[in-house]
């Protein structure tokens, strides 16, 4: 039986690092194989296994889920000149990886799973095609680990003849239509940062079925260096590999993958219990959690019919030593892309002042479990 590693900790936090013995294990194995700079054999099985695990062809390990996105934008055609597509309802990494490119982000507005709206959507490409924009590219965020309807999505943005890269950094595990998350677009990228539903500390994954995009993916990811016995270079890379020893933490948690996803789908159901009874309060996403991978749990709060508003919520928690946060502010409201483009419906403005997330962590324990719940009972019976 294996022991996860789990600090003693004041605060109860949204989502921790979940690792044990079977992490160190593999760490120390690549360290005593002297392979300890990027690249090495443990990258090659953690992409192996990881392209296996989401029905791709190709994965390229990188260092960050915006890597992927920053590279992968650049291979669908990103750069001045030209928009892409991106929902208001993400975090910034999504669109500041199109302002690497010298991309301009449009945003559009998501419907009430938090994901993009495929009917706004198509208006969004119908405006930017009658005004002759060149769209490089859609790019779909799975929002707290649900994946996007990507079927809708996908036969909007062939009809206009523009590719989509899925953003999966959040939804690794989870499935629509009978495929899992990270198989949808030319290309897709994955986040392994220390608070997704797995971790190698800091890392991403790009994945494609194309052999040609890998190939030029791991080139321009390794400095574009030109195989020739000096350095050479023929034009601007970048230093975004992921190291031997992080690939190794991949490996052991994609092994634990899914008992970690089990853990998070109890930790919802407890929230389910919890909030059952409670006037104007709803499950965001509970729906499809089936398919879902529970990466983080959160509630929308009627301010209306429960008498009480999300931010007063999130004040108790923090008072009784409970992390809790807002949904994801819109991109549309963030001062750095306030002169950007938006197609909105007013959902995201929504989700964003109705909705806080809440611990769902694989590595919770009961205890801290229970001390949410107690925390959330006292402040529903003050």
């Amino acid at each position: 039986m294996t022991t996860t590693m789990r600090p003693v900790r004041e605060r109860v936090l949204l989502s921790t690092p979940d690792v044990g013995p079977r992490e160190e294990e593999l760490v120390v194995q690549a360290i005593r194989s002297g392979w300890i700079a990027p690249l090495g054999p443990m990258v090659d099985e953690f992409e192996a296994r990881m392209a296996e695990r989401c029905g791709r062809a190709h994965a390229v390990a990188l260092s960050s889920g915006t890597a992927a996105l920053h590279l992968g934008l650049l291979e669908l055609g990103a750069g001045p000149g030209t928009v892409v597509v991106v929902p208001t309802m993400t975090f910034a990494a999504t669109a500041n990886a199109v302002v690497y490119t010298g991309a301009e982000p449009v945003f559009v507005d998501c419907d009430d799973t938090g994901n993009l709206d495929p009917a706004l959507l198509e208006q969004a490409l119908t405006e930017l095609y009658a005004e002759g924009r060149r769209t490089a590219a859609v790019v779909p965020v799975d929002i707290l680990g649900r994946c996007a309807d990507h079927t809708a999505i996908s036969a909007v943005a062939t009809a206009f003849g523009v590719p989509v890269l899925e953003d999966a950094a959040e939804s690794l595990g989870s499935w629509h239509g009978g495929r899992p998350a990270g198989a949808f677009g030319e290309i897709a990228a994955l986040s392994f940062n220390g608070n997704k539903i797995m971790t190698t500390s800091g890392g991403g994954m790009l994945l494609t079925d194309d052999a040609a995009t890998a190939q030029r993916v791991r080139y321009l990811s390794t400095q574009a260096r030109q195989p020739a016995v000096h350095y050479e270079h023929t034009e601007i890379g970048y230093n975004y590999r992921l190291s031997n020893l992080l690939a190794a933490l991949g490996v052991a948690q994609l092994e634990r993958l899914d008992g970690m996803i089990a853990r998070r789908r109890a930790v919802r159901e407890e929230y389910v219990a919890l909030f059952a009874a409670v006037r104007g309060v709803e499950l965001f996403q509970r729906d499809r959690d089936s398919a879902d991978n529970c990466w983080l749990t959160a509630v929308v709060v009627d301010p209306d019919r429960a008498g009480w508003c999300s931010a007063d919520l999130r004040r108790a928690l923090d008072d009784a030593g409970v992390e809790s946060r807002p949904l994801w502010k819109p991109m549309h409201r963030q001062p750095v892309f306030a002169a950007a483009r938006s197609f909105r419906s007013g959902t995201a403005d929504r989700l964003f002042e109705q909705g806080l997330t809440l611990p769902s962590g694989s590595a919770l324990t009961s205890a801290e479990v229970n001390r949410v719940r107690t925390a959330v009972a006292s402040f529903l019976g003050s």
